[in-house]
């Protein structure tokens, strides 16, 4: 089991802001991840098709797509953020 969370314009466009998920068999990346959530719909395929810019955190540290996930992992989701 895994917690996915989802922040700013992803919980708005999803009306999701978190769920606990079952690994899918077959996904070991955020790579992976960000794939099997994209064949769940449409807007989902909108943010996750590889087409957006999408920042991923496993457990609060930045990681990028190939980055592993395993069971038990916090995993979030965030588009880009500038500071100023």
């Amino acid at each position: 089991m895994i917690t996915v969370l989802y922040f700013a314009r992803l919980k708005e466009s999803l009306n999701y802001s978190t769920e606990e998920m079952e690994l899918p068999e077959g996904v070991k990346t955020i790579a992976q991840l960000k794939t099997h959530l994209a064949k769940r719909g449409e807007a989902w395929a909108h943010l996750f098709n590889g087409k957006q810019t999408i920042r991923a955190a496993i457990n609060h540290a930045l990681v990028d797509d190939e980055s592993a996930v395993k069971d038990g992992d916090e995993v979030g989701f965030f588009p880009p953020v500038t500071g100023g």
